[in-house]
């Protein structure tokens, strides 16, 4: 069965080209559209950013990502725009820009113009949402953009310009899908529900499981990597549900980072922060939550916050559903409690009640777009001044992210004091085996960690004062 997309309105139909060759290597390599760029092929430039638009029942959706990291029959049924696609009119023979293209002329908004595509589609898509037009949002919006010339002083006045009202592309209805693409031996299966997935991945148990790509895209992006069977999961109705009811909200394992963040700002801030520091837009459009539980990084940005709240993954397979403890997921490096034919169905997060407070905090070279050296997540509840029970999590600190048991023992029935918190930050290092790496020394490491549950207790004990630099 063929593929079917379209870009900038034109039909797409693909029967002849593997599975794993990435949207980047079809727009540039077949159909001769190199406005988009390769920089990274990693998802960290944006010189590759393309648009995904989709109907909507209200309006038109635009989403933009990197085209680096997504294969062909991930965008099967999908309305791709790309720059040529927001092109220019001719009038008496003179060019008439996009509003957004005019602005980045008149704002001296580009150099050697390699990353300006890529800045055009995220602009594009920025404008087009329903994000209020502030710094801090042109920043998000331009995070997963890197410009080497100019130093985004005159990108960021472009964007600051009144507000740019495009116009909307036409996009017809959304097309139909294929549920099997298969090609020389290479198969990608696009499931539609939990039974049906189940099933393939009973009678394919070497597949790889696919939800977003953008941590398994590199292995195609970069290392060419030849997977025989692909299951993605996105598709999967059930596997897109968020629910949240009075003790907990559940997130299905192919819910994107951006579809769950309006309901972390709005039930555990200090987490959304965090994960607006997961990547950029574009990421973070495709990329999913359970995706970084699944990986079982060290490093997963999310995985220590969601040990420090107590969450719970539902795992399915062919024989039925059970529930794990996320902290014992992990059973060592890159190592689940995944059996043969099992996969991450959702992940539920505990509500905090008034006694509990919760904060998380991510230490990398960068703060945007940056692979964390530590995170540390910490739960508290309090009985009066005293604390009945606290959760000290970190990443980055040994093989697996995992708790700090002793110190948390040690904290136990104590008041919270300064005095008291400096006795158990001194000691949080002993409980791990940090290791040195390009990104930080064990030394590093181990103090930060003591470092970081002191911020803690500053935080809670006055919350107005700024903590990070980035808030001066």
């Amino acid at each position: 069965m063929a593929l079917q997309f379209t870009i900038n309105g034109v039909s797409q139909f693909i029967e002849t080209i593997s599975p794993t060759v990435t949207l980047l290597d079809y727009l540039r390599e077949h159909i001769s559209l190199k406005g988009t760029k390769e920089g990274c092929a990693e998802g960290d430039c944006g010189a590759c950013t393309v648009i995904i638009a989709e109907r909507t029942k209200r309006d038109t959706k635009y989403r933009a990502i990197n085209s680096c990291l997504l294969l062909l029959p991930q965008v099967d049924g999908k309305h791709l725009l790309t720059v040529e696609g927001l092109g220019c009119k001719f009038e008496n023979r003179r060019a008439i820009l996009e509003p957004i293209q005019k602005s980045m002329v008149d704002g001296d908004g580009t150099q050697c113009g390699f990353c300006t595509p890529g800045i055009i589609m995220s602009l594009y898509a920025f404008y087009n949402s329903s994000k209020i037009q502030t710094d801090k949002n042109i920043h998000d919006a331009l995070a997963g953009n890197l410009c080497r010339c100019t130093g985004y002083r005159s990108i960021v006045d472009a964007a600051r310009q009144e507000r740019v009202f495009t116009e909307k592309k036409v996009i017809s209805e959304n097309l139909s899908t294929v549920a099997e693409y298969s090609h020389e031996g290479q198969r990608f299966f696009k499931p539609k529900t939990l039974k049906e997935i189940s099933k393939i991945y009973s009678t394919y148990p070497s597949s790889t499981l696919l939800a977003g790509g953008t941590d398994l895209g590199l292995s195609f992006s970069k290392d060419r990597q030849v997977t025989q069977t692909i299951i993605f999961t996105g598709d999967v109705k059930e596997l897109g549900i968020i629910e949240e009811t009075n003790k907990a909200l559940t997130i299905g394992s192919a819910v994107t980072y951006s579809e769950i963040l309006p309901y972390l700002d709005k039930l555990f801030p200090s987490f959304a922060n965090l994960v607006t520091r997961i990547g950029s837009d574009q990421i973070r459009n495709v990329g999913t939550i359970c995706g970084n539980i699944a990986t079982a990084s060290p490093i997963g940005d999310t995985l220590p916050c969601l040990i420090a709240l107590n969450s719970q993954l539902k795992i399915c397979s062919n024989n039925g559903e059970r529930k794990v403890d996320i902290e014992d997921f992990f059973i060592s490096y890159r190592k689940t409690n995944l059996k043969k034919g099992e996969f991450i169905k959702s992940v539920s997060i505990p509500k905090l009640n008034a006694t509990q407070k919760f904060r998380a905090y991510k230490v990398s070279k960068r703060y945007d777009q940056d692979i964390s050296a530590v995170i540390g997540a910490f739960l508290i509840e309090f009985n009066q001044e005293r604390v009945a029970k606290t959760i000290i999590a970190f990443g980055g600190m040994d093989s697996t992210p995992r708790r700090a048991l002793h110190s948390e023992k040690q904290l136990t029935g104590e008041t919270w004091t300064e005095e008291n918190i400096n006795k158990v930050s001194e000691k949080i290092s002993e409980e791990f085996k940090p290791i040195s790496d390009l990104r930080a020394s064990s030394t590093y490491r181990s103090q930060v960690a003591g470092n970081l549950f002191k911020r803690f207790y500053f935080d809670l004990v006055d919350s107005n004062k700024p903590n990070q630099v980035v808030d001066l």
